[in-house]
């Protein structure tokens, strides 16, 4: 009888880990379409809700659904303000409003001035994976570059670095520096597994 009651738990045990494992399959797939459709839009020239991606790294959510650490809070710099978050989200906001109206000239110089005046913000790691999808939406494949590198050179912790290191791949593809591509989207692999840039680093990295 004990036999039988102990296979029975097993069975069960079986069951909720089959069904654990599958809710996990099922949310990281939605987190792949959400992460391609938001490519999607940036390369036709319309980017996602504010209320989806305007938020602070405090509350900014990743390709997998969790919140990012904030940056943290150092002494500013000379020429830049001193930290004030309610300013701070309306100066972001602005700038990510520029984005939806598609004005991405404007919107690349406010993401710009943005990061000039509050680096240390909390939407700074944000503002700066920004700058490279708009910089990528005006054909600025240089300056997308640049700005997609400083994510994870500057704000090495934020949520956003796996997705901004696999569009940096893309940038060199496109500029034809393919010996750096695989060398970049094996990192994005190697260091961020079960995030969706590294789903689709490994679907590239099997094309190549």
């Amino acid at each position: 009888m004990q036999l039988q009651q102990m296979q029975d738990e097993i069975a069960r045990l079986r069951g909720v880990v089959e069904v654990q494992q599958n809710d996990i399959q099922r949310m990281k797939q939605e987190a792949l379409e959400r992460y391609q459709e938001l490519d999607q839009r940036i390369a036709s020239g319309s980017a996602a809700p504010a209320t989806n991606n305007s938020q602070p790294a405090g509350g900014a959510i990743d390709a997998g659904g969790t919140p990012s650490a904030p940056a943290a809070q150092q002494a500013p710099a000379a020429g830049t303000e001193p930290p004030d978050p309610a300013k701070e989200k309306l100066y972001y906001e602005a700038a990510f409003d520029l984005i939806k109206a598609k004005d991405f000239d404007k919107a690349s110089q406010a993401f710009t001035a943005f990061l000039r005046k509050y680096p240390n913000s909390s939407y700074a790691g944000n503002a700066q994976y920004w700058l490279g999808e708009v910089n990528l939406a005006k054909g600025d494949l240089q300056g997308a570059g640049q700005a997609f590198a400083k994510v994870s050179q500057q704000y090495p912790k934020h949520a956003k670095v796996p997705d901004s290191l696999y569009k940096l791949a893309d940038v060199e593809r496109r500029l034809g520096h393919t010996d750096k591509v695989k060398g970049i989207l094996q990192q994005v692999v190697a260091q961020y597994p079960g995030t969706s840039a590294a789903q689709l680093a490994q679907r590239d990295l099997q094309r190549l």
